[in-house]
C-alpha cells in the first residue's frame, strides 16, 4: 500500500524521517560484518520504502557512493526503464561518501567534542558525560554536527545507543532527556 499523504516538504517526495532511516540502514548494510545483520537491515529498508512505493539502489561514482531512492514503478526486472521515468524530481539522492571520512570527519568530530566540553562547563558532569556520548554517536554514526541531529536520530540515541554504549550512571539515565535538550541548545547557540 502506497502512502499518498501530502508531505510538508515540497522539495522531497518522501518524508525526511523516511529518507534519514533509509540512509542509516544503507550505511548499516555497508558496515555490517554479519550476513544475517545485513539481511535484516535490507528487509527493514525494503519494507520502509515499499510502504511509500519506492525502491533503492546505490550508485558508484568518481566522488563515491550515492543512495538513490526512486519510484518502484520505474523498475522492471531489476532495471530502471527510462520510458517509465515520468518526472525525475520524484527521485531522491543522498551522498554516502564525503563527510564521515578523512578531514571532514575530523572537523565534525572536533566540533561535536567542543560542544560536549561546553555542555560540561555550563551544566556539569552529568550532562557533560551524556553530551560526550551524544558527540560520539553523531560523529561516528552519522558524521554530522550535533545541531543537525534529526528527531529520529535523537530518538535513536536515547533509546538504542545510550543504553548499550554509554555505560550511563543512574543519574545520567534519569536526566537523559534534559541532557539531550541542553546539548542541542548549546550546539544551536554555537
Amino acid at each position: 500500500m502506497v502512502d499518498e499523504t501530502p508531505h510538508p516538504d515540497d522539495e522531497s517526495p518522501l518524508p525526511d524521517d523516511v529518507l534519514d532511516r533509509a540512509e542509516t540502514l544503507t550505511r548499516r548494510i555497508r558496515d555490517a560484518v554479519d550476513g544475517n545483520e545485513r539481511s535484516a537491515y535490507r528487509r527493514e529498508r525494503a519494507d520502509l520504502l515499499d510502504a511509500h512505493g519506492y525502491d533503492v539502489r546505490v550508485r558508484e561514482g568518481e566522488t563515491g557512493e550515492t543512495l538513490v531512492l526512486h519510484p518502484a514503478e520505474w523498475v522492471e526486472d531489476g532495471t530502471i526503464r527510462m520510458d517509465r521515468v515520468d518526472d525525475t524530481d520524484r527521485a531522491v539522492e543522498r551522498p554516502l561518501s564525503g563527510p564521515g571520512s578523512g578531514a571532514d570527519w575530523a572537523e565534525i568530530d572536533e566540533h561535536n567534542r567542543a560542544i560536549a566540553a561546553r555542555v560540561r562547563e555550563r551544566h556539569g558532569e552529568v550532562h557533560g558525560e551524556t553530551a560526550e556520548a551524544f558527540a560520539d554517536f553523531m560523529s561516528n554514526h552519522y558524521a554530522k554536527p550535533i545541531e543537525r541531529a534529526t528527531p529520529a536520530e535523537r530518538e535513536e540515541f536515547r533509546t538504542e545507543y545510550f543504553r548499550r554504549n554509554a555505560w550511563p550512571t543512574d543519574e545520567q539515565r534519569d536526566r537523559l532527556a534534559e541532557s539531550v535538550r541542553l546539548t542541542i541548545g548549546v550546539a544551536e547557540d554555537a
